[in-house]
């Protein structure tokens, strides 16, 4: 364990302009001999591998647990009140100011998940029957479920090729019953949000930024989750930071924050809420137990003190990767609305088609780079469930209004954001990635790309 935590304190010291320099002076040299490059036999016909051991990519989060996390979860073991509200000073409650400082807004509330946190949100937003919420195609199932467990109506938008929302398909999805719209910041991605915004801000809607896959990253400088007028994140182990479950909701509006806190505690608002907000603005009502405990405020506490470390590594390991094959003829990577913001998780190139993407795959894992197409996210309106308007009651008003009943679903209904997502595809960052692990990244693309440009 300390030879580990070692070897990543050695690993995160070399992170940086050195680095990035010996990348870029390896891609100079590379591109001088793009002719020797494309003769290489590829590993997928006999050839010599780049790795004789797979690269892959783990959760990010458990990767930096160390002494901090521990400590702060001992704290709790030997205060004996896991429950937030007994005992004293809160972890859930460090947390929440710890992140809401982070990432620059005023107020923030853990929850037990982004599911919950999307639910809680939408509560917070009065989203309800009658309502539309306009969603990406590719998303997370989340984001569906909290529009018709709210009894509101989803509107599918398409994607563009930074695998966002695409803001050019928006306004056409608008109605008078419009009440928001939820751009999800993608794979590392963050969403273009200005137009959104703009489009946002001319209809009177909301917008609802869903950060779970982007915890950490930045748009124009601002973290996102601070943008729009909501944000949620996720804390799931498969995100930025993780304490295997759990979530926050953020926004700078003091309504919207007490009726996010009632909704996720049975209706009701305790100290330290009651201080912030003057004793509360609003009544109680019908609500949920989205509480988080002290072991998850704990971890989360201990994790958050991390993020910019563990997005600055990963950024960076990026940029070596993204540099070393910038020389590639024709090269198109992923689309970005702020490439210094995204945090870095993928290196995606999009293809011309879906069987070249693949044959591309294929090939790179051939040479010992585990590779794929996007994930994390499922093209939703094509899912049995979501095509067949399946609700926990056949009388659940999302689908018995006559926009209800009229809307359809099915993979006819997204398929720009279907024929992107089968030509896109590539590699998963990691921010413990060595020097020679980035390279290695680099000469299996660069022999595998000119190998396929030339054939």
């Amino acid at each position: 364990m300390l030879e580990s935590k070692k070897n990543r304190r050695e690993f995160l010291a070399t992170v940086g302009a050195a680095g990035a320099a010996s990348m870029l002076a390896g891609s100079a040299g590379a591109a001088r001999s793009h002719g020797a490059e494309a003769q290489e036999q590829l590993a997928i016909d006999g050839g010599t591998p780049v790795r004789k051991s797979m690269l892959g990519s783990r959760p990010y989060g458990p990767q930096f647990y160390d002494d901090v996390e521990k400590q702060e979860l001992l704290e709790v073991l030997d205060s004996r009140y896991p429950f937030r509200w007994w005992g004293g000073r809160s972890k859930a409650l460090k947390f929440e100011k710890t992140y809401a400082e982070h990432i620059g807004v005023k107020y923030a509330i853990g929850v037990t998940s982004g599911t919950t946190a999307l639910y809680t949100a939408m509560a917070a937003l009065e989203i309800g029957p009658g309502d539309e919420v306009i969603l990406p195609a590719w998303t997370w199932y989340a984001d569906y479920d909290a529009v018709i467990l709210s009894g509101a109506l989803p509107v599918f938008a398409e994607i563009d090729e930074s695998l966002a929302m695409d803001p050019t398909d928006i306004e056409a999805r608008i109605t008078p019953r419009t009440k928001a719209i939820v751009p999800s910041h993608l794979q590392g991605g963050v969403a273009d949000l200005d137009p959104i915004l703009e489009i946002a801000r001319k209809h009177k809607v909301y917008v609802l930024e869903d950060c779970a896959q982007c915890c950490g990253g930045r748009y124009k400088g601002k973290f996102v989750g601070s943008i729009g007028n909501m944000g949620i994140n996720s804390f799931q182990l498969g995100k930025t930071i993780t304490a295997g479950e759990g979530g926050a909701v953020t926004t700078n509006d003091p309504k919207l924050f007490e009726r996010a806190v009632r909704f996720h505690d049975v209706g009701s608002i305790r100290a330290p809420y009651t201080e912030e907000l003057k004793g509360g603005l609003l009544q109680g009502f019908a609500a949920c137990n989205f509480r988080m405990n002290e072991f998850t405020g704990a971890v989360l506490y201990g994790q958050v003190q991390k993020l910019d470390t563990i997005v600055t590594s990963l950024r960076a390991n990026n940029r070596k990767v993204r540099e070393g094959i910038a020389d590639l003829p024709g090269l198109k990577l992923r689309k970005s609305a702020d490439v210094d913001g995204d945090l870095g998780v993928t290196v995606f190139l999009t293809w011309e088609s879906r069987e070249r993407r693949d044959k591309f795959l294929r090939a790179l894992r051939a040479e010992g780079i585990a590779a794929s197409g996007p994930g994390g996210s499922v093209v939703l309106p094509r899912d049995g469930r979501i095509e067949g308007k399946r609700t926990v009651h056949p009388d659940w008003p999302s689908f018995n209004t006559p926009q209800g009943k009229a809307i359809q679903y099915g993979a006819e209904s997204c398929p720009r954001t279907i024929d992107i997502l089968d030509r896109t595809g590539g590699v998963i960052m990691d921010p413990t990635h060595s020097d020679e692990d980035c390279q290695d990244i680099v000469r299996a693309i660069r022999k595998v790309y000119l190998a396929m440009h030339t054939a």
